[in-house]
C-alpha cells in the first residue's frame, strides 16, 4: 500500500472516530466551541504522530527481534501517557487559557482509545516505521478535522431553532451520524 493511500485512508476513509468510532469521548466532549476543538485535535495529531513513530520504533527494533511482542500494549501504553504529560506540561506553561479550558479531556488523550488503536493497527498490518508513522499523521489529522468539523456544526446548531426534545445530546449524536454517513462516501475513492 503507497503511503498516500495510508494517509487518505487513515484521514478519511477509516476515520477514528467516523467509522471505527475510537476517540469519541474527546469527541463528543471537547467539540462545543471549534478553537477548544481545534486545540485538542492539535494536542492529538501531536501525540498520536509522536507516539506512532515511537511505538512503532520500539516494537520494530526492540520488542519484535527479542521476541517480546506480548509486551507490545504495555510499551505504548507508557509511550502515550509520557507524551500525553509532556503535552500537558507544555500547554499549562504555554497556552493555559486553552489547557484551562480543555481541562479534563486533555489527561483523557492517554486513555483516549484511538491513540492505542493507531498504534495497535499499525502493529496488525506489519507496518514499518515510516507506514505507522504515515498512519499516525492521516489518522490525527481525520481526528482533527472529525473534532472540527462537529464543533462548527454545532456552534451553528445554537442558533437553530430545535425542538426541546432534540436539543444537547440527541441532536449530538444524529449529528455524528450523519457525519459518520458522509465519511462512508470517501471509500468509494479510488487512486
Amino acid at each position: 500500500m503507497g503511503l498516500f493511500t495510508i494517509l487518505f485512508t487513515a484521514a478519511l476513509v477509516s476515520n477514528f472516530v467516523l467509522s471505527q468510532f475510537l476517540g469519541i469521548c474527546p469527541f463528543l466532549g471537547v467539540s462545543k466551541k471549534v478553537e477548544t476543538a481545534a486545540g485538542m485535535g492539535g494536542a492529538v495529531i501531536f501525540v498520536i504522530t509522536i507516539a506512532s513513530l515511537i511505538t512503532s520504533t520500539l516494537y520494530n527494533l526492540l520488542l519484535l527481534p527479542n521476541h517480546l511482542e506480548y509486551l507490545n500494549t504495555i510499551v505504548f501504553i507508557l509511550v502515550i501517557a509520557a507524551l500525553v504529560q509532556f503535552v500537558e506540561m507544555f500547554m499549562k506553561k504555554s497556552m493555559p487559557a486553552l489547557y484551562k479550558s480543555l481541562g479534563v479531556y486533555l489527561p483523557l488523550i492517554t486513555t483516549n482509545c484511538a491513540v492505542l488503536g493507531v498504534a495497535l493497527l499499525s502493529v496488525q498490518n506489519n507496518d514499518n516505521i515510516l507506514e505507522a508513522t504515515i498512519r499516525g499523521i492521516g489518522a490525527s489529522v481525520g481526528f482533527f478535522l472529525a473534532i472540527v468539523l462537529m464543533a462548527g456544526i454545532r456552534e451553528k446548531l445554537e442558533n437553530c431553532n430545535i425542538p426541546s426534545a432534540m436539543k444537547g445530546t440527541p441532536i449530538v449524536l444524529i449529528t455524528a451520524g450523519l457525519m459518520a454517513i458522509a465519511f462512508c462516501g470517501f471509500g468509494g475513492v479510488s487512486f
